[in-house]
């Protein structure tokens, strides 16, 4: 059990630094550039991985037909959640209200859930749906209509796109059964392989410098690699529910990343909105433990 909450710890330290780190790198370039660089080293490292542990094997086992699904349920999750979130951040003035928004994606899950899997919508559902989004207008609106300017609607709406991507991508998990090990590699290369042909034919390709390069390396082997995998393994190796809802500490910590980091004034808004799209996601859970 200490085992599992050590992987859990490990995953939600590296997931709290996401903001801060991207709003960092979006300074100097765009978010096709910043998934471009994150991608291969996350699917590199998750290639090592695989081959240490021999999970690499599983490829064999795989049909060409395998290979494309597993492509295409994971474009969502690696591909669209990245491009939509990064354009977010970069837009909006606070990575703090950016990252808070895309905490939607649990709620987006339960949607999707019902839509992929047909699993039944309730009363408990619908209030944790209404619950999620009253928080992101408390976030976005706290200060007042008038303090809302264009690019904070146009970064929510698209923080909110990823959220609804990632929402799709664990649906689609839950429906197509595949080692997640394995399937994030792949996802990953995917990836890659899109944002170099994206960048290619806007002629964005760059080499970055020693210090963007760190950067690419910590957003792609620790808040994404390392961070996913320490999490499968907490879930494997401990109680899953419990387990699981520690991931809502994440958001908190972010908040004192981007205080301490980036200098954002943590608002008492972007604290009561994010308590109240956690109060829902924690109904919705409450609606699942019930059933």
């Amino acid at each position: 059990m200490k085992k599992s909450y050590l992987f859990a710890a490990t995953a939600i330290f590296f997931w709290s630094t996401v903001a801060t780190v991207a709003k960092l790198m979006l300074k100097d370039i765009n978010n096709f550039q910043l998934l471009w660089m994150t991608s291969i080293f996350a699917g590199v490292f998750l290639l090592i991985v695989n081959l240490v542990t021999g999970n690499i094997k599983k490829l064999c086992d795989y049909k060409p037909k395998d290979y494309l699904i597993s492509a295409l349920i994971g474009l969502p999750g690696t591909f669209f959640y990245y491009v939509f979130y990064y354009a977010g951040t970069g837009i909006m003035t606070e990575a703090s209200q950016a990252f808070i928004i895309n905490y939607l994606w649990p709620i987006m899950s339960v949607v999707f859930a019902c839509i992929l899997l047909g699993e039944r919508m309730t009363v408990r559902k619908i209030i944790a749906i209404l619950m999620s989004f009253a928080g992101v207008i408390i976030v976005v609106a706290g200060k007042g209509i008038g303090a809302i300017d264009k690019n904070t609607l146009i970064g929510a709406a698209l923080c909110i796109l990823g959220a609804v991507s990632y929402g799709l991508f664990t649906g689609l998990n839950q429906k197509y059964f595949y080692d997640k090990r394995v399937s994030m590699m792949i996802n990953y290369f995917v990836t890659f392989t899109l944002t170099t042909i994206i960048n290619a034919v806007s002629g964005t390709l760059f080499v970055p410098t020693l210090a963007q390069i760190g950067g690419f390396a910590w957003n792609g082997i620790f808040t994404v690699a390392i961070a996913n995998t320490a999490w499968a393994i907490a879930l494997e190796s401990g109680k899953t529910a419990k387990i699981s809802n520690l991931a809502y500490i994440t958001p908190f910590l972010s908040l004192v990343w981007t205080f301490l980091i980036l200098g954002e004034k943590i608002s008492v808004w972007s604290i009561l909105g994010l308590a109240v799209i956690v109060s829902g996601i924690l109904i919705q859970l409450a609606d699942k433990k019930k059933q």
